[in-house]
């Protein structure tokens, strides 16, 4: 039995999800060009989602 594929998605206001690679993506998402296991997924997403805010949020900010 093969492993279910992930892709990593964000949306507009830059935050991350994984997404099976098996199914279109949703309106608003995209990928971002990493696939891999579950856990490979999370752990990208751990190493490049640094500031968990949304962007509005963050622009707001500066």
């Amino acid at each position: 039995m093969a492993e279910t594929r992930f892709l990593v998605v964000r949306n507009d206001e830059e935050q991350y999800s994984i997404w099976s690679a098996e199914r279109d993506l949703p309106a608003g998402w995209h990928d971002t060009g990493f696939a891999g296991t579950r856990e490979e997924c999370l752990a990208h997403i751990d190493t490049a989602w640094t500031d968990m805010r949304p962007r509005s949020v963050r622009e707001a900010s500066k």
